[in-house]
């Protein structure tokens, strides 16, 4: 709070981060095993992840223990509540990952080593975020909507009002369609340079493809000089309501300074120095 306190001093608002699923040796799955998919020994019957997709011939193995919708629904989803109401407490807005899993997510059953076998399950929709906002008020969050996403997946989030995710890095491999460039933007939109999960701009630039050279260089006026600045310009001028970088992007710094490459261990430690 001191810290929260300190920024909001300085006019600057904390952005947090709500996964959508907790990790099975959780407090949380602990006090409340009747919220989860579990057996009568508390172990998951089944796990989240997604399925085979262009990344991956075997989808992502998360391991996560899924909900019991059902009964957090009978609950009034009062666990939801508390937690969305903590992590307001911690930061001003809150980005929820995999959005997608609030329409419908895929159920892997714990046995399988793989993501491959499963299968898609609803999830609770519009009425857990009716609860929340019922409960809570005005609710600033970001859905994180990338990857594959389904009509009822957008239909949700305009409900909600919440803005979605666009990413400048995956905006230049197609063509004018592309709906990552900014002039397909909507105004419920928050772009990013690059997530978290993102090679630094100057690092995307040294190995994106010819055609994204090429596209990038004659979409945002390059010179082949500073294309991180470009980014951001591109970025700040456009209808979204809020555009968020990583702060290596400001510095212009290389692949040797990536804040994380999913999938991999040793990730996460990056320090910037004054010097810089």
């Amino acid at each position: 709070q001191a810290i929260k306190s300190y920024a909001h001093s300085k006019g600057v608002r904390l952005v947090g981060d709500l996964p959508i699923f907790v990790a099975h040796h959780s407090a949380d799955c602990w006090a409340r095993p009747d919220l989860y998919v579990l057996d009568g020994s508390g172990q998951p019957l089944v796990v989240a992840g997604v399925p085979p997709d262009f990344f991956s011939d075997t989808g992502q193995r998360w391991g996560n223990p899924l909900y019991n919708w059902e009964a957090m629904a009978r609950d009034g989803y009062r666990w939801w509540i508390e937690r969305v109401r903590r992590q307001l407490h911690l930061a001003d807005v809150v980005r929820i990952d995999h959005f997608r899993g609030f329409v419908d997510y895929w159920e892997i059953p714990a046995s399988e080593p793989n993501a491959v076998t499963g299968r898609w399950q609803p999830g609770p929709g519009e009425a857990l975020f009716k609860a929340l906002a019922l409960a809570l008020g005005d609710l600033p969050i970001i859905a994180e909507d990338l990857g594959i996403i389904t009509l009822e997946v957008s239909v949700l989030r305009e409900r909600t009002g919440f803005p979605g995710m666009r990413v400048l890095q995956f905006a230049f491999s197609g063509d004018a369609g592309n709906a990552f460039l900014p002039h397909n933007f909507e105004p419920a939109t928050v772009v990013y340079t690059g997530t978290h999960d993102n090679d630094t701009v100057p690092g995307w630039w040294a190995g994106c493809s010819a055609h994204e050279r090429a596209f990038a260089t004659h979409y945002l006026g390059l010179d082949g000089r500073e294309v991180h600045w470009a980014m951001l310009r591109a970025a700040s001028f456009s209808v979204a309501r809020f555009s968020l970088c990583q702060f290596q992007d400001v510095l212009g710094l290389g692949s040797a300074h990536r804040m994380n490459t999913p999938g991999t261990m040793g990730c996460w430690t990056w320090r910037f120095k004054w010097e810089w």
